[in-house]
């Protein structure tokens, strides 16, 4: 089975993928857990030269180094999980590439973006999205307070007018998918927004026993 998690910078979805590892894994499960871009040795040198804000690169040359390290993931990683029969978590996948670069950045159609990060991802697509679904100005003002007078890196320096386009597509993407994108409204409680999750996810999660028990990109 393979979870990905969507949302704003400072929607509070990383927290969420650190709760859903918990309580697998309280449950008998051994989920591997991955952010985006990252998971490889190449997708995390990748990584460092996306979030390096001395690097001035080009919004098109950017998400082909987001594609890049998904191609990476998926294939090293995430796609021999789900053959094993094991749980993968990803902080962010395919729509996050759509909403901030497509949507964001303005690189191409989204359309046309979106059906070639599938190919990206040679097919692969999550069971099951939950898109943490927050206000702009309410994430941007979590983001300050996280970081404090620090810069940010590259993706958390952009204006908000940027994330306001970028929700928009979001809720363009979880309006055309409502059979893969769940939408949860982020500002409930840490707590209230994990048991909207679970109770969503708990009927479609396979028996621990079937969830196999290889190591391989666990985190």
């Amino acid at each position: 089975m393979f979870i990905s998690f969507e949302g704003l910078d400072g929607s509070g979805k990383s927290t969420q993928v650190n709760l859903l590892l918990a309580r697998l894994r309280a449950a008998g499960h051994d989920p591997v857990s991955l952010r985006e871009p990252g998971g490889t040795d190449v997708s995390e040198q990748i990584r460092d030269i996306l979030l390096n804000d001395r690097l001035d690169i080009f919004p098109f040359a950017e998400m082909l180094l987001f594609s890049a390290a998904r191609a990476q993931l998926v294939r090293e990683v995430i796609r021999p999980a789900i053959d094993t029969g094991r749980i993968v978590i990803c902080d962010r996948f395919l729509d996050s590439t759509v909403a901030y670069q497509g949507a964001g950045r303005g690189v191409a159609d989204v359309d046309w973006l979106a059906g070639f990060q599938r190919r990206v991802a040679g097919g692969v697509l999550p069971d099951r999205t939950y898109l943490i679904r927050l206000d702009p100005d309410a994430a941007a003002e979590r983001l300050r307070q996280r970081i404090g007078p620090a810069a940010g890196d590259r993706m958390e320096q952009a204006g908000i007018d940027f994330f306001r386009t970028v929700a928009e597509a979001y809720d363009g993407i979880a309006a055309s998918e409502p059979e893969r994108v769940h939408v949860v409204d982020g500002s409930r409680s840490i707590d209230e927004i994990f048991e909207l999750i679970w109770t969503d996810l708990a009927p479609r999660l396979p028996r621990p026993a079937d969830a196999g028990t290889g190591s391989a990109g666990s985190g």
